[in-house]
């Protein structure tokens, strides 16, 4: 199953670090999020990834084209450039770098890349949140359900879009309201393919006209997940989890 990532904002909230950097590419414990991120698709075997870039994608794309030698010791002959690689983190994804534009809203994004997911049911997450949710788990959920599309509903600390929901099924998707029962959207869905035609062009926001239109349709259902579960939105939340990778990298058991 394929694993969309979106990766092409611009995180003004992280300020100082995304000047020169797109926010998957700021580091928790000197690796780039979205590492982490795919770290624990890959825990899953879920290792075939498409990334919507936008945003300086370029830093994005020369990460991945240098992914060997930014992740392990080597030695050089300068004379004959012989390269030889020492504790090599070997990984066996699968990454597909696609430019989705500097302007498309999240939407616009994922209606871009249709062409490369292809008629399949794909997994769908945000370049700057982490969580240790049972990927397989999740997946069994959203089959059992055999909706359009299944969203983790989380349970944050503060601040982010609440989701209304009635015995698993959705009936309300509101985008940062005031928190009144504690579960929001919380990224890592399960999508069917015939979800990208409620999209209308690079100016939709998926958390609003696509997502409204599945709560209308009662295609939308949330797998509960009362585990671990970050996003990186400001300088606080990057502190925090760099204090947690330090201690206790939660995501990555």
């Amino acid at each position: 199953m394929k694993v969309v990532i979106l990766a092409g904002g611009t995180g003004t909230r992280l300020g100082e670090y995304t000047d020169n950097i797109p926010k998957p590419m700021v580091s928790i414990g000197e690796k780039p999020i979205i590492w982490h991120i795919m770290k624990h698709y890959g825990k899953y075997s879920h290792k075939d990834f498409i990334i919507a870039l936008g945003y300086k994608s370029e830093v994005i794309k020369k990460y991945f084209i240098n992914y060997q030698f930014l992740n392990s010791d080597f030695s050089i002959n300068l004379k004959n450039q012989k390269i030889t690689t020492y504790d090599e983190d070997t990984v066996d994804w699968n990454v597909s770098l696609i430019n989705t534009g500097n302007k498309s809203m999240t939407g616009g994004r994922l209606k871009r890349l249709k062409k490369y997911i292809g008629n399949e049911t794909f997994l769908l997450t945000y370049g700057d949140g982490l969580s240790n949710v049972n990927i397989n788990d999740l997946i069994s959920f959203h089959k059992k359900h055999r909706k359009m599309i299944t969203v983790t509903a989380v349970r944050p600390t503060a601040r982010f879009g609440e989701l209304k929901i009635q015995d698993e099924k959705v009936f309300n998707f509101s985008e940062k309201p005031q928190i009144k029962d504690g579960w929001i959207n919380g990224g890592y869905f399960v999508i069917e393919p015939k979800f990208l035609d409620l999209i209308s062009d690079d100016y939709t926001v998926l958390e609003k006209d696509p997502m409204e239109q599945a709560v209308k349709m009662e295609e939308l259902v949330a797998f509960k997940h009362e585990g671990f579960w970050q996003c990186m939105d400001t300088k606080r939340d990057k502190e925090l989890l760099e204090n947690l990778f330090i201690n206790n990298p939660e995501w990555l058991h």
